[in-house]
């Protein structure tokens, strides 16, 4: 059985984690597949938007505890470098926009793996939870850099604290997802979602996700002017630019082509 499931078509890449026994719990070979799907949508040019998702009830229960076999602290030495961090850093550098449809529970590094995308959509079932402290770890796969920019401080601080459980439209509601929709409505919905970016000027998007990374640690407003410019000088020499710009003086839809 393939624990990652890849498929492609309409420019839009789907990978599924297919471990529906195990609450698509994050083992090495998960990740690694993960980490591969990132890739060969990032190495597809007809790909311009990814959807990640869990197979089942679940997105994901997070770390495999039970792959802890040696040393505790070698193994969380060698998990983090090796499976986790990988993911996250593709998520957060693929040149097409990534939307997270969040199918049930999301514990751990599931959680922050999900939060990393560009766009987070859950069924209204759905859970996010920062379970690390019940095991006596603290948040990690991204989770202490993005939540706190989400949720803000204080709230992040109880959250992850406490481990306490968050449904999907408090999270929408507190800002940590972009909405929560009826469960039946997930597929679709995340769907419609995708076909839209992936009909978008992919490099604008891509550039737009850059533009707020810098945002977060930007020195002041001068400074974030200053990356602005020089996104947006990058951005206009695409020809998804030239055809925006014809487009609109032409009064018809755009015809974006992620170039």
């Amino acid at each position: 059985m393939h624990v990652v499931l890849y498929e492609a078509d309409g420019g839009v890449a789907r990978i599924t984690i297919n471990r529906p026994e195990k609450f698509n719990a994050l083992n090495r070979e998960v990740s690694l597949r993960l980490q591969e799907g990132l890739q060969r949508a990032e190495s597809d040019p007809t790909v311009r938007c990814v959807v990640l998702t869990g197979k089942g009830k679940a997105f994901s229960a997070g770390q495999d505890l039970s792959e802890l076999k040696g040393p505790l602290t070698e193994e969380i030495k060698r998990i983090l470098p090796e499976q986790l961090n990988p993911i996250v850093t593709r998520l957060r550098s693929i040149s097409k926009p990534v939307i997270a449809a969040v199918n049930g529970i999301a514990a751990g590094a599931a959680a922050n793996i999900a939060l990393c995308c560009d766009i987070v959509i859950a069924a209204e079932s759905a859970t996010f939870i920062q379970a690390f402290s019940k095991i006596g770890l603290i948040p990690d796969s991204g989770g202490t850099y993005m939540l706190p920019r989400l949720v803000g401080l204080q709230k992040a601080a109880a959250l992850m604290m406490t481990a306490d459980s968050v449904s999907a439209t408090e999270a929408a509601r507190m800002g940590m997802i972009y909405k929560a929709v009826p469960d039946d409505k997930l597929v679709f919905e995340s769907e419609l979602l995708a076909d839209k970016l992936a009909k978008m000027p992919t490099k604008a998007l891509y550039l737009t996700r850059r533009a707020l990374d810098e945002s977060m640690s930007a020195v002041n407003f001068e400074t974030q002017l200053n990356n602005e410019a020089r996104w947006q000088t990058e951005a206009s020499a695409t020809s998804d630019f030239s055809e925006g710009i014809s487009a609109f003086l032409e009064k018809r839809p755009p015809i974006f082509r992620g170039e």
